[in-house]
């Protein structure tokens, strides 16, 4: 007769063996047919259904601003500098930072003409927790289910703004914090949604924290000010495309945006990176600079100057008194 002690022992220990999944592989044949998710476009060239993307900047240099432009583009099925979304899906917006009333200011700045439809711009804001509850930490699993309740099962994109607000568990440069929280989004890829990461910088300039969060990301985009920048100029950053596995040629260009306007209503202005160094170039030969001295200036090769000022000699835009024409 076997004790009750003894069969409790053994309960418990089979409770604590590990569950699993079974997984199973396909022969080439099935795998050729079987019906995935398909990719849908939400923001082209760069943003598709399930892609898993991040922005990442230094505080102030306008990656909220960016993100809430992307944000109506494709939930409007707008255009937002040189993308365009080519139909409205949901989005849903999560911010970690701002205050309700400042993130209703910058929703104002860049609503644009035609307005999402009911339910295509979701948006939480921590000022819309209850007096006492934390904010969700994503790199807890309550965290994470209590996030994924909020996702309507139509929703196609999910902003994070930003990582370190929503993601507080363990330390951002050791590669094991990230762990919990890319399972979780790979999660929601599986279910067709895309995932927008916005991130902060490190004094290097590149994404904070450990870089394994790059190695399964599809698109990493990284924000810096101008060489020649002037804090006079208000909101002007150069976009690049530091990762981006589906993009090339002119879809892959670095830019450069520029944001004025007001808090009722934001204007953007957007050209390459090409084109802006080339006006910058001529502008300063105008001036009277010497080709050293634009290079210098604009911290570029002397080669690339003169590039550009044979360039503009052509269009007959400079000057007949530019010493770096010469």
């Amino acid at each position: 007769m076997i004790s009750p002690d003894l069969l409790a022992l053994v309960d418990e220990q089979a409770a604590a063996l590990p569950t699993f999944t079974p997984l199973a592989a396909m022969d080439l044949r099935e795998l050729a047919l079987h019906q995935f998710k398909h990719r849908e476009p939400l923001l082209l060239p760069w943003l598709n259904s399930q892609d898993l993307a991040m922005i990442f900047a230094g505080r102030g240099i306008g990656k909220t601003h960016l993100a809430m432009g992307i944000s109506m583009a494709v939930a409007t099925g707008g255009t937002f500098a040189k993308w365009s979304a080519p139909r409205p899906a949901k989005v849903l917006y999560l911010d970690g930072e701002l205050p309700g009333a400042v993130l209703q200011t910058r929703l104002a700045m860049h609503l644009p003409d035609v307005e999402p439809a009911p339910g295509f711009l979701r948006l939480f804001t921590p000022d819309l927790l209850p007096e006492g509850v934390p904010l969700p930490d994503l790199s807890t699993l309550d965290g994470q289910y209590t996030i994924n309740a909020m996702m309507e099962d139509d929703t196609e994109l999910v902003v994070i703004d930003n990582l370190s607000a929503w993601c507080r568990t363990g330390r951002e440069n050791e590669a094991e914090s990230w762990h919990p929280i890319a399972t979780w989004i790979l999660q929601l890829r599986r279910r067709g949604l895309a995932v927008l990461l916005i991130h902060h910088a490190g004094k290097g300039g590149q994404q904070r924290g450990t870089s394994k969060r790059e190695d399964l990301l599809d698109v990493v985009i990284g924000l810096s000010r101008p060489k020649d920048y002037d804090p006079k100029q208000g909101a002007v950053f150069v976009l690049e495309f530091t990762k981006a596995r589906n993009l090339a040629g002119d879809d892959a260009q670095s830019l450069e945006l520029e944001l004025g306007g007001d808090e009722t209503r934001a204007v953007w202005k957007c050209s390459t990176v090409e084109a802006s160094t080339f006006d910058r170039v001529v502008t300063l030969a105008n001036e009277g600079l010497s080709q050293a001295e634009i290079a210098t200036e604009l911290d570029l090769n002397k080669s690339s100057v003169s590039r550009h000022l044979r360039n503009a000699k052509g269009l007959g835009v400079l000057h007949s008194t530019a010493r770096a024409a010469s």
